[in-house]
């Protein structure tokens, strides 16, 4: 046995067939059959079932799969203890996040990494919480930064933002022109929302059940972008975090408010493997992020809201008060 047949291993496990796996290291498929074969005469176990062109792994594969992982993270860390005593850091730094992360925070994040370490490669992957969980379950991200709660013992979560939910619109819609807005006036208005299952549409979601609200939903993505074309076409209205709109209001092309005795905020954090050490590149990812998140902004200026509304200054990078 040897870390190359783990390696494929894994890739079988990651693309769910011998010829994806062959593509994603570009070896043949005969090559990954071959030493799949030697690995399987070797333990006396078949460690997959062959169903059409698909391959499930056994219970043999899983408990080989689950040893590859850990081979390759006790690896890891010690090429990583190796360069924490060289001073010069390596490799690649693989991120994780919700598509808004990577949109607003991750660009200045790794601007500000790359700043320091110029011989480090990024890699960043989009997706809802629950994917970017398995990355970092699979070793295919070192770290994610993710709208909180993450209820799982086997990560570490810090949580680094507390940002403000906001209602948005269209600048000609009615609302844009009312000194209040209230829970019930939101009925029958339709919704462009965060996709069902994420953990900032739970918060909307738990909003508009104790508000008595049954929202009429015309369509639901992970992207903010979309969500802010659609309003700005006047499809619908939404419900985002400042972060999200900050340009569009300043340049007024969107309208936010505050719903009236309503304080809508969603918790990111990072969120990495439990392990014995924190990889360094995690380290200096959230050194990085330290370094620029009072550039973020979280809260919208008292200039840009109703008179009625407890204004507050922009907050930038440091999260509101519980």
């Amino acid at each position: 046995m040897d870390l190359r047949q783990l390696e494929i291993l894994q890739a079988i496990a990651e693309t769910g067939s011998f010829t994806g796996s062959g593509r994603k290291l570009h070896v043949s498929q005969s090559a990954i059959s071959r030493q799949i074969l030697l690995l399987e005469e070797e333990l006396s176990e078949p460690l997959f079932l062959r169903i059409g062109r698909q391959v499930k792994m056994t219970p043999t594969g899983e408990a080989l799969l689950q040893l590859s992982h850990r081979i390759f993270d006790d690896l890891k860390d010690t090429v990583g203890a190796i360069t924490n005593r060289t001073g010069e850091l390596r490799g690649t730094l693989r991120l994780a996040g919700g598509m808004t992360v990577c949109i607003y925070v991750f660009p200045p994040l790794l601007r500000q990494f790359r700043r320091t370490h110029q011989h480090a490669e990024v890699r960043v992957s989009a997706g809802l919480s629950e994917k970017s969980l398995q990355e970092l379950r699979a070793g295919t991200a070192d770290c994610g930064l993710l709208t909180l709660p993450i209820d799982e013992p086997d990560f570490v979560t810090i949580p680094v933002l507390k940002e403000e939910l906001l209602l948005v619109t269209a600048p000609n819609h009615p609302f844009a022109r009312r000194r209040r807005i209230v829970p019930a006036d939101l009925s029958g208005q339709p919704f462009v929302l965060f996709e069902a299952g994420s953990n900032t549409r739970r918060v909307i979601d738990a909003f508009f059940l104790r508000s008595g609200i049954e929202p009429t939903i015309v369509m639901d993505t992970e992207n903010a972008e979309i969500i802010k074309a659609m309003i700005r076409a006047g499809i619908g209205i939404s419900i985002l975090p400042y972060l999200a709109i900050a340009r569009e209001v300043r340049s007024g092309q969107l309208f936010c408010a505050r719903i009236q005795d309503e304080e809508l905020v969603r918790q990111t954090g990072w969120v990495y493997p439990r392990t014995n050490r924190v990889p360094r590149i995690v380290q200096e990812a959230l050194r990085s992020f330290e370094a620029i998140r009072d550039q973020l902004r979280l809260s919208p200026p008292a200039s840009l809201m109703r008179p009625h509304v407890a204004a507050q200054p922009e907050r930038r990078g440091r999260p509101l008060k519980p």
